[in-house]
């Protein structure tokens, strides 16, 4: 590794080299150097820690820079062909104003007809309150008795607020992850209609309850699918640690939080333990705890411990396994997402090959060392990951033999990014109750979307008390 045109490899190699021959240095001060030697071996291998060798994310990565684009010598804008979204008029305009031409310009000694029109259309917005009132009609008979007509099931109230208004409430708060101070500040200044901020968590409130059956359906076809994608993150709940799961797959999103991040919340979610299919997830060891399905393993992440192997402790076998990965990759998406039989075996061959002489280059540790103590010796990074290769071999290959097997875990991994976004704006949840409010209808609004229906009509669906038609 270098930093500041320094090689911090070579210069440790040298120093190492030094005590290795120097005779007349005590037994503590020896050690003393050795210890500072790991110490700043531990450091360094930290600092070049990046998104590209490690999770850590692409924006703590120091002077990120943007890759450069090559250029295309294409001309700016839209290319020849191209389907662009440029606004056309449409036949119902909402208001139509007609511009008659001041006769008092034209010449006087002709005569005119008209002949039609010639149309603009202007899209605008009319951001404004939109009050209805409801009366009904009182009659009384001729002794005094008074019928009135009923009012319709929803207006309960002698003023309330209408589903459209709740939906929008609800859209701005939990997918636009706006907070609830600027919600009442946008429905006070740009509506004129006031409303509080426990209004909008009333709203919130009711959208998680209409949505108990739904989540009980979503769970159920997760459940029952061919193949879910798996991932969980850290969440902060009023100021303590939880961890938010995620189950889903290019039509279901499910959303948990919970104190835990192992079996006892997977066992609560009650989605794994019914599962049948292929589970992709990062190898985190709880999965493996649920034998009932195939567990595929999310080869992006092998990509980047990859690379820290080969960067930072020189192993050969990482570099090369990787491109074989990657080749293995662009292989099966030429193929149509699947590899046959023949060839598919033939590229694990390749692969065991591989593994055979990464293991002379990352031997094991010597476990006759370890004198009669229990256990196995602590293994390397490198070693750790390379017998994961060896012992999970079918799951790290899995996606070359079935087209619904990805190569990446990027499926779960994309259904918990807005959850981060949600953590940087908001910093915590105030409660459990909000995290299970937000979980809940996010995934709601997630499914919807893979679905092809928008948030805002499948929230406006929620509060009219209708299910999207794809239930």
């Amino acid at each position: 590794m270098k930093l500041k045109d320094i090689n911090i490899d070579e210069t440790i190699q040298e120093v190492e080299s030094l005590l290795s021959n120097e005779k007349e240095l005590s037994p503590a001060l020896f050690s003393m150097i050795k210890i500072m030697i790991m110490l700043l071996k531990l450091l360094t291998d930290r600092i070049g820690l990046n998104s590209s060798n490690s999770s850590k994310p692409p924006s703590s990565d120091p002077n990120r820079l943007k890759p450069t684009r090559k250029k295309s010598g294409k001309k700016p804008g839209g290319q020849e062909g191209h389907i662009g979204t440029t606004l056309r008029q449409i036949e119902d305009p909402d208001d139509v104003k007609v511009i008659n031409i001041d006769r008092r310009t034209l010449p006087k000694d002709q005569t005119y007809k008209e002949v039609g029109f010639d149309k603009r259309q202007v899209f605008d917005i009319d951001i404004s309150r939109f009050v209805t009132e409801y009366q009904a009609q009182i009659l009384e008979d001729e002794n005094g008795h008074r019928y009135v007509a009923e009012f319709p099931e929803n207006v309960s109230s002698a003023v309330q607020y209408g589903n459209a208004l709740k939906a929008h409430a609800v859209y701005m708060s939990q997918y636009q992850l706006l907070p609830y101070k600027r919600i009442e500040e946008y429905f006070t200044e740009q509506l004129q209609i006031p409303i509080s901020q426990g209004s909008v968590f009333n709203f919130n409130k009711t959208a998680y309850k209409q949505l108990e059956e739904f989540e009980k359906i979503v769970k159920d076809r997760l459940a029952s699918s061919s193949r879910i994608n798996v991932d969980e993150t850290g969440v902060n709940i009023n100021g303590d640690r939880h961890w938010l799961h995620c189950a889903g797959n290019d039509l279901w999103t499910y959303y948990f939080p919970h104190e835990r991040r192992g079996c006892e919340a997977i066992d609560e979610m009650n989605i794994i333990p019914r599962f049948k299919g292929i589970l992709c997830h990062d190898h985190w060891k709880p999965y493996y705890a649920y034998d009932g399905c195939l567990h595929a393993l999310c080869n992006a992440h092998h990509l980047r411990e990859l690379t820290r192997a080969h960067e930072q402790d020189k192993q050969e076998w990482a570099g090369n396994m990787k491109a074989l990965l990657e080749e293995f990759n662009i292989t099966v998406n030429n193929a149509g997402g699947s590899l046959d039989k023949l060839t598919e075996e033939k590229h694990r061959k390749r692969y065991r090959k591989l593994l055979e002489e990464a293991e002379i280059e990352c031997p094991p540790p010597d476990e006759s060392t370890r004198n009669g103590k229990p256990g196995r010796l602590k293994r390397s990074k490198a070693r750790n990951l390379l017998e994961r290769f060896i012992k999970y071999e079918d799951d790290v290959l899995r996606f070359m033999g079935d087209a619904v097997v990805p190569f990446t875990n990027n499926q779960g991994e994309n259904d918990l990014r807005m959850t981060k976004v949600q953590q940087k704006i908001s910093g915590c949840f105030r409660s459990m109750e909000g995290a299970k409010i937000f979980c809940r209808v996010r995934g709601y609004l997630s499914t919807c979307r893979k679905h092809g229906v928008s948030s805002s009509h499948a929230l406006e669906l929620l509060f009219d008390k209708k299910l999207p038609a794809f239930i």
